[in-house]
Protein backbone atom coordinates (compact mmCIF):
# COMPACT_ATOMS: atom_id res chain seq x y z
CA UNK A 1 0.00 0.00 0.00
CA UNK A 2 2.53 2.40 0.92
CA UNK A 3 4.53 2.26 -2.24
CA UNK A 4 1.70 3.01 -4.21
CA UNK A 5 1.39 5.90 -1.74
CA UNK A 6 4.30 7.77 -2.82
CA UNK A 7 3.35 6.85 -6.36
CA UNK A 8 0.58 8.89 -5.96
CA UNK A 9 2.32 12.18 -4.88
CA UNK A 10 3.16 13.25 -8.04
CA UNK A 11 0.72 12.31 -9.83
CA UNK A 12 -1.71 14.49 -7.87
CA UNK A 13 1.19 17.15 -7.85
CA UNK A 14 0.88 17.04 -11.42
CA UNK A 15 -2.90 17.37 -11.03
CA UNK A 16 -2.89 20.81 -8.86
CA UNK A 17 -0.70 22.48 -11.03
CA UNK A 18 -2.20 21.92 -14.38
CA UNK A 19 -5.16 23.50 -12.67
CA UNK A 20 -3.72 26.24 -11.96
CA UNK A 21 -2.31 26.63 -15.44
CA UNK A 22 -5.19 25.77 -17.18
CA UNK A 23 -7.45 28.51 -15.36
CA UNK A 24 -9.23 26.79 -11.93
CA UNK A 25 -8.61 28.73 -9.13
CA UNK A 26 -6.81 27.11 -5.80
CA UNK A 27 -10.23 26.90 -4.61
CA UNK A 28 -11.59 25.24 -7.61
CA UNK A 29 -8.39 22.86 -8.00
CA UNK A 30 -8.15 21.50 -4.52
CA UNK A 31 -12.51 21.17 -4.34
CA UNK A 32 -11.97 18.86 -7.68
CA UNK A 33 -9.81 16.71 -6.06
CA UNK A 34 -11.74 16.88 -2.70
CA UNK A 35 -14.79 15.70 -4.74
CA UNK A 36 -14.22 14.26 -7.71
CA UNK A 37 -10.89 11.69 -7.02
CA UNK A 38 -10.83 10.19 -10.38
CA UNK A 39 -6.71 10.99 -11.03
CA UNK A 40 -6.22 10.44 -14.72
CA UNK A 41 -10.21 11.58 -15.81
CA UNK A 42 -8.83 14.33 -13.10
CA UNK A 43 -5.98 15.43 -15.48
CA UNK A 44 -7.82 14.55 -19.46
CA UNK A 45 -10.47 16.76 -18.13
CA UNK A 46 -8.12 19.60 -17.16
CA UNK A 47 -6.16 19.22 -20.10
CA UNK A 48 -9.23 19.96 -22.16
CA UNK A 49 -10.73 22.70 -19.99
CA UNK A 50 -7.18 24.59 -20.11
CA UNK A 51 -7.84 24.61 -24.33
CA UNK A 52 -11.52 26.04 -24.06
CA UNK A 53 -12.85 22.35 -24.91
CA UNK A 54 -16.91 22.41 -25.35
CA UNK A 55 -18.23 20.84 -22.23
CA UNK A 56 -19.35 17.03 -24.41
CA UNK A 57 -16.01 16.02 -25.46
CA UNK A 58 -14.65 16.88 -21.47
CA UNK A 59 -17.76 14.60 -20.49
CA UNK A 60 -17.07 11.72 -22.92
CA UNK A 61 -13.04 11.71 -22.74
CA UNK A 62 -13.36 11.33 -18.99
CA UNK A 63 -16.37 8.99 -18.90
CA UNK A 64 -14.44 6.87 -21.18
CA UNK A 65 -11.14 6.53 -19.13
CA UNK A 66 -13.20 6.25 -16.09
CA UNK A 67 -15.06 3.56 -17.90
CA UNK A 68 -12.78 0.85 -16.18
CA UNK A 69 -14.12 1.06 -12.81
CA UNK A 70 -17.05 -0.09 -13.98
CA UNK A 71 -14.78 -3.59 -14.17
CA UNK A 72 -13.21 -2.91 -10.77
CA UNK A 73 -17.31 -2.75 -9.31
CA UNK A 74 -18.09 -5.97 -11.26
CA UNK A 75 -15.55 -8.00 -9.23
CA UNK A 76 -16.94 -6.25 -5.62
CA UNK A 77 -20.28 -7.02 -6.52
CA UNK A 78 -20.72 -9.95 -4.45
CA UNK A 79 -18.34 -8.86 -1.88
CA UNK A 80 -20.11 -5.53 -1.19
CA UNK A 81 -23.69 -6.73 -1.83
CA UNK A 82 -24.98 -7.32 1.49
CA UNK A 83 -23.60 -4.14 2.71
CA UNK A 84 -25.93 -0.91 3.50
CA UNK A 85 -26.42 1.87 0.68
CA UNK A 86 -24.08 3.96 2.51
CA UNK A 87 -20.96 1.86 2.77
CA UNK A 88 -21.54 0.80 -0.91
CA UNK A 89 -21.20 4.55 -2.03
CA UNK A 90 -18.34 5.19 0.28
CA UNK A 91 -16.97 2.07 -1.50
CA UNK A 92 -17.50 3.52 -4.72
CA UNK A 93 -16.66 6.72 -4.18
CA UNK A 94 -13.47 5.76 -3.16
CA UNK A 95 -12.60 2.91 -5.33
CA UNK A 96 -9.48 3.54 -7.43
CA UNK A 97 -6.37 2.11 -9.23
CA UNK A 98 -4.91 1.64 -6.19
CA UNK A 99 -7.31 0.32 -3.95
CA UNK A 100 -8.60 -2.24 -6.53
CA UNK A 101 -5.16 -3.24 -6.73
CA UNK A 102 -4.48 -3.84 -3.03
CA UNK A 103 -8.24 -5.07 -2.33
CA UNK A 104 -7.99 -7.94 -4.49
CA UNK A 105 -4.27 -8.43 -3.48
CA UNK A 106 -5.17 -8.83 0.07
CA UNK A 107 -7.97 -11.04 -0.99
CA UNK A 108 -5.72 -13.37 -2.69
CA UNK A 109 -3.11 -13.64 0.27
CA UNK A 110 -6.10 -13.69 2.75
CA UNK A 111 -8.89 -15.42 0.32
CA UNK A 112 -11.54 -13.28 2.05
CA UNK A 113 -12.76 -9.63 1.29
CA UNK A 114 -12.10 -6.89 3.99
CA UNK A 115 -14.01 -4.37 3.99
CA UNK A 116 -12.29 -1.96 6.69
CA UNK A 117 -9.01 -2.93 5.12
CA UNK A 118 -10.20 -1.45 1.38
CA UNK A 119 -11.66 1.65 2.59
CA UNK A 120 -8.65 2.24 4.75
CA UNK A 121 -6.62 1.84 2.04
CA UNK A 122 -9.19 3.83 -0.36
CA UNK A 123 -9.31 7.02 2.12
CA UNK A 124 -5.48 6.97 2.55
CA UNK A 125 -4.83 7.22 -1.06
CA UNK A 126 -7.72 10.33 -1.15
CA UNK A 127 -5.57 12.06 1.99
CA UNK A 128 -2.15 11.52 -0.02
CA UNK A 129 -3.99 12.49 -2.97
CA UNK A 130 -5.59 15.56 -1.78
CA UNK A 131 -2.30 16.58 0.21
CA UNK A 132 -0.53 16.10 -3.19
CA UNK A 133 -2.81 18.03 -5.28
CA UNK A 134 -2.60 21.18 -2.50
CA UNK A 135 1.70 20.79 -3.59
CA UNK A 136 0.37 21.29 -6.97
CA UNK A 137 -1.80 24.42 -6.29
CA UNK A 138 1.49 26.06 -4.47
CA UNK A 139 3.87 25.23 -7.52
CA UNK A 140 1.58 25.63 -10.31
CA UNK A 141 1.06 29.22 -8.39
CA UNK A 142 4.90 30.06 -8.94
CA UNK A 143 6.55 27.34 -11.13
CA UNK A 144 5.59 27.76 -14.61
CA UNK A 145 5.53 24.67 -17.05
CA UNK A 146 5.82 22.11 -14.33
CA UNK A 147 5.11 19.56 -16.92
CA UNK A 148 8.54 19.87 -18.11
CA UNK A 149 9.71 18.30 -15.20
CA UNK A 150 8.31 14.58 -16.68
CA UNK A 151 6.21 14.08 -13.38
CA UNK A 152 3.56 12.29 -15.79
CA UNK A 153 5.76 9.51 -15.86
CA UNK A 154 4.30 8.84 -11.98
CA UNK A 155 1.04 7.78 -14.11
CA UNK A 156 2.74 5.06 -15.99
CA UNK A 157 4.46 4.05 -13.41
CA UNK A 158 1.94 3.90 -10.86
CA UNK A 159 -0.01 0.99 -13.41
CA UNK A 160 3.56 -1.04 -14.25
CA UNK A 161 3.18 -0.97 -10.14
CA UNK A 162 -0.31 -2.47 -10.05
CA UNK A 163 -0.20 -4.76 -13.41
CA UNK A 164 2.74 -6.47 -13.03
CA UNK A 165 2.27 -8.37 -9.51
CA UNK A 166 -1.24 -9.34 -10.95
CA UNK A 167 0.56 -11.12 -13.30
CA UNK A 168 1.07 -14.94 -11.69
CA UNK A 169 -0.28 -17.23 -14.88
CA UNK A 170 -0.44 -17.74 -18.12
CA UNK A 171 -3.81 -16.11 -18.91
CA UNK A 172 -2.78 -12.98 -17.14
CA UNK A 173 0.02 -12.71 -19.09
CA UNK A 174 -1.79 -12.85 -22.20
CA UNK A 175 -4.68 -10.80 -21.25
CA UNK A 176 -1.71 -8.10 -20.24
CA UNK A 177 -0.36 -8.54 -24.18
CA UNK A 178 -3.33 -8.25 -26.01
CA UNK A 179 -4.87 -5.11 -24.03
CA UNK A 180 -1.53 -3.57 -24.12
CA UNK A 181 -0.56 -3.98 -27.87
CA UNK A 182 -4.49 -3.35 -28.67
CA UNK A 183 -4.50 0.01 -27.17
CA UNK A 184 -1.15 0.75 -29.18
CA UNK A 185 -2.73 -0.28 -32.05
CA UNK A 186 -6.37 2.06 -31.65
CA UNK A 187 -4.53 4.84 -30.51
CA UNK A 188 -2.14 4.71 -34.09
CA UNK A 189 -5.25 4.17 -35.78
CA UNK A 190 -7.15 6.89 -33.92
CA UNK A 191 -10.09 4.74 -32.61
CA UNK A 192 -11.84 7.31 -29.63
CA UNK A 193 -12.58 4.25 -27.57
CA UNK A 194 -8.93 2.70 -27.23
CA UNK A 195 -8.81 2.34 -23.61
CA UNK A 196 -12.93 0.31 -23.61
CA UNK A 197 -12.04 -1.58 -27.15
CA UNK A 198 -8.06 -3.06 -25.75
CA UNK A 199 -9.89 -3.52 -22.71
CA UNK A 200 -12.72 -5.89 -23.82
CA UNK A 201 -9.96 -7.88 -25.88
CA UNK A 202 -7.73 -8.42 -22.60
CA UNK A 203 -10.98 -9.39 -21.17
CA UNK A 204 -11.67 -12.01 -23.88
CA UNK A 205 -8.16 -13.35 -24.33
CA UNK A 206 -8.20 -14.11 -20.40
CA UNK A 207 -11.38 -15.92 -20.23
CA UNK A 208 -10.84 -18.21 -23.01
CA UNK A 209 -6.55 -19.01 -22.28
CA UNK A 210 -7.89 -19.59 -18.32
CA UNK A 211 -10.23 -22.14 -19.41
CA UNK A 212 -7.44 -23.41 -21.56
CA UNK A 213 -5.45 -24.11 -18.50
CA UNK A 214 -8.20 -25.47 -16.66
CA UNK A 215 -8.40 -27.94 -19.33
CA UNK A 216 -4.67 -28.62 -19.42
CA UNK A 217 -5.31 -29.11 -15.74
Amino acid sequence: MFPLCLAVIPWGVLCGSLAIQAGLSPLQAQAMSLFVFAGAAQLAGISLFGVMSPTLPILSSTFVIGSRHLLYSAVFQTHILKLSWFKRMAFAFFLTDEMFAVSTSHIDKTRSFSYVYAMTAGVGFYLVWNLATLGGIIAGSSIDNIEELGLEFAIAATFIAIVIPSIKDRSTLFAVLVSGFSVLVFDMVGFEYSLIGATILGMITGFYTSNGEKHDA
